[in-house]
């Protein structure tokens, strides 16, 4: 099965379309083996051994450069791994898109005026509408984009937390969450970067880290939110994701009575 499908991908390249020089007549369309092989850095017998079947004992970061020459998706990829029996939990988390499509930015403000946010894995948040800010009390606009991340702005700014309610019963949970997240993210710089910022922000978070091991997974469930002004608000959080593994999150807070619904037609007087 490996080699039919390293076969099958690479004879669906075109050679032009990935800059390769045309060196004669191609009797069989694709790129050849050792096109492959020179775009992933790999010796040409090595590969054609792999592609063969032969048990070659290919490496994760060699069969990444591979899965980039063969221009696979991240579906494709690991995929790719399994037929080779390496751990789909070894692949690099791939690059995920730092910037809100124009699409998606569509869709957060269509969901007005119910609050709306997107988030990648690590919960940092790639958008958001204008009612989630005030929901949340925060600006998001004003905050550096290395610092729109949901753990960090709940351990960093007092509005955010607060509205929270209860941390010692929230506070437990984003660790759990981060936890098993971390998990499929190992080496991650993203993912490393962001645990050690938590740590350095909140005490609570590290003794929580170090002392308990426990680990959550997100689910849709009913949440309670704190304003100042228009009191308790009960929402119904559901969650979209783009992609079953490593794709963006959409949130969406939906009243869950009819009071719910006018707090929330309340919110834009306390901007």
């Amino acid at each position: 099965m490996l080699a039919a499908f390293l076969r099958t991908r690479r004879e669906s390249l075109d050679p032009q379309r990935l800059g390769l020089p045309r060196s004669g007549r191609r009797r069989t369309p694709g790129l050849r083996r050792e096109e492959v092989a020179l775009l992933a850095d790999v010796g040409v017998t090595w590969y054609t051994w792999l592609e063969q079947g032969r048990d070659v004992n290919p490496s994760v970061s060699v069969m990444t450069a591979i899965a980039n020459a063969l221009q696979c998706s991240p579906v494709e990829t690991r995929h790719l791994f399994i037929l080779a029996g390496l751990s789909p939990a070894e692949i690099p988390a791939s690059a995920l898109c730092e910037n809100l499509s124009p699409a998606s930015r569509r869709l957060l403000d269509a969901l007005m005026p119910n609050p709306a946010c997107m988030q990648k894995p690590n919960f940092d948040i790639l958008g958001y509408n204008h009612n989630f800010c005030l929901l949340m009390g925060v600006d998001l606009d004003a905050v550096p984009v290395d610092e729109r991340n949901c753990i960090y702005q709940y351990l960093t700014d007092e509005n955010w937390s607060r509205r929270l309610g209860d941390r010692e019963l929230i506070l437990p949970l984003f660790v759990g969450y981060f936890r098993a997240g971390m998990t499929e993210h190992r080496g991650d710089p993203r993912w490393e970067a962001l645990l050690e910022s938590f740590f350095s922000v909140s005490g609570e978070f590290k003794a929580l880290w170090q002392q308990r091991y426990e680990v959550r997974g997100i689910e849709n469930h009913l949440k309670q939110f704190t304003h100042p002004q228009i009191g308790t608000i009960q929402m119904q959080q559901t969650n979209w994701f783009s992609t079953p593994r490593d794709g963006a999150r959409l949130l969406v807070y939906l009243p869950v009575d009819e009071e719910g619904e006018r707090q929330l037609g309340q919110l834009s007087r306390y901007c």
